[in-house]
C-alpha cells in the first residue's frame, strides 16, 4: 500500500486504532535483549499454543503482543497484561497457561508473579505503581513495551511517521531545523553538540550529494540502549533520519550497526522495507520532490568506530581510522561530501520535538540540558535495566529510586559513566544532576549512557586497570600518544595493582594523561585517560594503599591479598568443590584450611561460602 497523502496516513491510523480497540485484553510479552536472554521466546510460543487451544471471548492470537525492551531487565522475563496494567516478573513457560486462565479470562491476580519492592518487600501489582517505571519520563523509549516490535501498522497505530508528515508537506527545512535548534537537543551519543546547530551547517554547504548517517555502532561494555530501541521500535529510528534528510537536503542515507546487533539488523531491516512498501521511503515521498531511501551497514565491532570519521572511513569500505578534527564531517563527511551523523536515540527523539514543538521539549530536563536521556544501570543494583530520565536528575534518585538501591544492602562505592572513556563518581556526588555540563565538571561524561553502579567490594585501581586494558586492545594506532600513551599508562597501573609501584609513579601517570590528551587526534585517546584520572581524583587514598601498604582495600587486585578460613566454617565443603587447584583441604563438618602455596587468589571460594568464613586479608 502507498501512502501518498497526509490524510492517507491519518485515515490509515484510525484504521488501525479500531481494530486495537477490538481487542477486550492484550498480552504483552517483553522482547528485550534481558528477556530473550531468559526465555522469552519460549514463553510467546507457549502463549501462541494456549490461546489457539482455549476460546475466550475477545481475546485472540492478535492480543499477543511481542514488543521491546520494558526496562527491568533483572526481573526478566516480563510479561504485561494490558488494559489492567499488570506486570508479571520471572515467569516461566509453565505459568503461561495458569495466566491465561487466571488472569486474563478471570481478572485474577497472580501474587508470586508480582514485583516485589525491595525496601518494603510487597507486591506491586501496577506498572505505574512501581518506582523504577514512575521515576522515569519516557521520549526515546515511548514505544518500547506498547508495540510490536518492527511492525509499521503498530507504529502507525500511535502516531508513528505522523511528524515526517507535518515536517515535509507542512514545514520547511528552515523552520524544521529552527525548531531542532530552539529544542535543545544535543546529541545522545556522548559529544553533546547542538544537534540543530549540526544540521544548519550541513544544509548551508552548496553540493549536490548530502548525506544522513545513524551511528547503532555502541560500543560502551553495558550499554544497550540504542540496541534496545534498534530492535523494539526501528520505525521511529527511520522517521527521525527522514526528518533530518528532508532538513538537509539528502536522498541517501545510512544505519551503521554493529556486528554483535544481529537482531537489530533484522528488525530494522524489515522496518525499512514496510516504510517502502508504504512509500514512506523512496521517491517522491507524500507526493513531493522528496526522495529519500536507508540502507544498513554492519560495523565489525571496532569501538573506534563509533568516532564519526572513523565510523564514515568504515561505512565507505576504508579501515576505519579516525582523522584530524579540523576536517568537519558537516562539510567533509562520508565520500567527502556534507553528512549529518547522529546516533539513534538522537533521532528517536526528532519526530517527538517536531510533533508536539520546542517549547514542550525545552520543558523537560535542565537549562541547556533539555529532554531526557536513556541509561543502561547495570553493576550492583537491585533493578538492573534500561531507563530514561529528564536531563538533571540526580544520581541519587537513579540508582537508589529506580535502581532500588545497592544488593544485599552493601555501601555504594562509586558510579562509572560514559563508558570506557568515562569516569568513576564517588558518593560525595550522588546529589549532582545528570546531564552533560555536571558529568564533565565532575571528571566523567555522558558518553552513549552506560551507568555502572559499584560497591565497597569493588577496587578502584582494577576498575581503572581494566577500562585503560579495554581502550588499549581498541585503539586504532594511527597516532602516537594514543597508541603508546595508553599503553603505558596501563602499565603502570598494572605495576600499581601487584603492589611495585612508587608514589612518584603517580605523578607520572598524571603527567602522561596530559599528553595523551592534548595529542591524541580523536576522542578515544583525549577521552581515555579518564579512568585513571577520575579514580586517582576521588579514591587517591586507594591508589596509595596499594603503593605504600602493598595492600588492596577491596580484597579484589591478586597480588596483594590472600584467602584464610575463619572459626565460621562449618566443613559444608562447598569452597572444596569450587576450587580448582586443590588448593583447600578438609573433612565434611570439620573446619577447612587453604593452603597458599597452591591458592590462586581466585576468589572462588569466596563466592560460594553462604557462611562467611573466608576472610580476605
Amino acid at each position: 500500500m502507498q501512502i501518498s497523502t497526509p490524510k492517507q496516513l491519518k485515515e490509515l491510523q484510525q484504521k488501525f486504532q479500531d481494530k486495537d480497540n477490538k481487542l477486550v485484553k492484550k498480552i504483552i510479552v517483553c522482547h528485550g535483549p534481558g528477556c530473550l536472554a531468559s526465555g522469552a521466546e519460549k514463553i510467546f510460543e507457549e502463549f501462541q499454543q494456549v490461546l489457539s487451544k482455549k476460546k475466550i471471548k475477545g481475546v485472540t492470537l492478535e492480543a499477543l503482543k511481542k514488543t521491546g525492551c520494558h526496562g527491568l531487565c533483572e526481573k526478566a522475563p516480563l510479561v504485561a497484561i494490558e488494559p489492567a496494567g499488570i506486570l508479571y516478573t520471572r515467569v516461566k513457560p509453565r505459568l503461561v497457561e495458569d495466566i491465561i486462565e487466571k488472569t486474563v479470562k478471570n481478572d485474577e491476580v497472580i501474587p508470586e508473579l508480582l514485583y516485589q519492592d525491595p525496601e518494603t518487600k510487597k507486591r506491586v501489582e501496577k506498572y505505574r505503581d512501581i518506582k523504577f517505571y514512575s521515576h522515569q519520563t519516557r521520549i526515546a523509549l515511548r514505544n518500547l513495551g506498547h508495540i510490536n516490535t518492527a511492525d509499521i501498522e503498530d507504529f502507525i497505530r500511535v502516531g508513528g511517521y505522523q511528524a515526517m508528515a507535518k515536517a515535509i508537506t507542512k514545514m520547511t527545512p528552515e523552520r524544521i531545523i529552527d525548531e531542532v535548534t530552539k529544542s535543545g537537543l544535543r546529541g545522545r551519543g556522548g559529544g553533546g553538540f547542538s544537534t540543530g546547530r549540526k544540521w544548519a551547517t550541513c544544509r548551508k554547504v552548496k553540493d549536490d550529494t548530502h548525506y544522513v548517517i545513524c551511528n547503532g555502532d555502541e560500543g560502551d561494555p553495558g550499554a544497550f540502549m540504542d540496541r534496545a530501541i534498534m530492535e523494539g521500535d526501528p520505525h521511529s529510528v527511520l522517521e527521525g533520519m527522514i526528518i533530518a534528510a528532508f532538513a538537509v537536503g539528502a536522498r541517501s542515507g545510512y544505519i551503521y550497526v554493529r556486528e554483535e546487533y544481529p537482531l537489530a539488523v533484522v528488525n530494522l531491516q524489515i522496518a525499512i522495507e514496510q516504510a517502502r512498501e508504504y512509500g514512506l521511503l523512496g521517491e517522491s515521498i507524500f507526493g513531493t520532490d522528496f526522495s529519500f531511501d536507508i540502507q544498513i551497514n554492519r560495523g565489525a565491532g571496532a569501538f573506534v568506530c563509533g568516532e564519526s570519521s572513523a565510523l564514515m572511513k568504515s561505512v565507505a569500505g576504508e579501515v576505519g581510522e579516525p582523522r584530524a578534527k579540523y576536517i568537519r564531517s558537516v562539510v567533509k563527511g562520508l565520500y567527502d561530501k556534507p553528512t549529518v551523523l547522529n546516533n539513534v536515540e538522537t533521532f528517536a527523539n526528532v519526530p517527538v520535538i517536531i510533533d508536539r514543538g520546542a517549547k514542550w521539549f525545552t520543558g523537560i530536563g535542565a537549562p541547556k540540558n533539555s529532554g531526557t536521556k536513556a541509561f543502561s544501570l547495570v553493576g550492583k543494583v537491585r533493578n538492573t535495566g534500561l531507563i530514561e530520565v529528564p536531563m538533571g536528575t540526580s544520581l541519587r534518585e537513579i540508582i537508589y529510586d529506580i535502581g532500588g538501591g545497592l544488593i544485599d544492602g552493601r555501601p555504594f562505592k562509586a558510579v562509572q559513566t560514559g563508558g570506557p572513556s568515562g569516569g568513576c563518581l564517588p558518593d560525595s556526588l550522588l546529589d549532582s544532576p545528570v546531564d552533560f555540563d555536571s558529568l564533565t565538571k565532575a571528571g566523567s561524561m555522558m558518553g552513549s549512557g552506560g551507568m555502572i553502579v559499584m560497591d565497597d567490594r569493588t577496587c578502584m585501581v582494577d576498575v581503572a586497570k581494566y577500562f585503560l586494558s579495554f581502550l588499549v586492545s581498541e585503539s586504532c594506532g594511527k597516532c602516537n600518544p594514543c597508541r603508546e600513551g595508553l599503553y603505558q599508562l596501563y602499565k603502570l597501573a598494572v605495576k600499581v595493582s601487584e603492589g611495585r609501584a612508587e608514589e612518584d609513579d603517580l605523578e607520572k601517570m598524571e603527567k602522561l594523561s596530559d599528553m595523551i590528551i592534548i595529542g591524541s587526534l580523536c576522542g578515544l585517546g583525549k577521552s581515555g585517560p579518564n579512568p585513571f584520572l577520575s579514580t586517582v581524583r576521588y579514591f587517591r587514598e586507594e591508589y596509595l594503599a596499594h603503593i605504600k601498604e602493598k595492600k588492596c582495600p577491596a580484597g579484589v587486585c591478586r597480588e596483594l591479598i590472600r584467602f584464610e578460613i575463619n572459626d565460621k566454617c562449618d566443613g559444608c565443603t562447598a569452597c572444596i568443590l569450587a576450587c580448582a587447584y586443590n588448593a583447600i583441604t578438609g573433612k565434611k563438618k570439620e573446619p577447612h584450611v587453604i593452603n597458599q602455596d597452591l591458592c590462586t587468589h581466585c576468589g572462588a571460594c569466596v563466592t560460594v561460602c553462604t557462611r562467611n568464613a573466608i576472610d580476605v586479608i
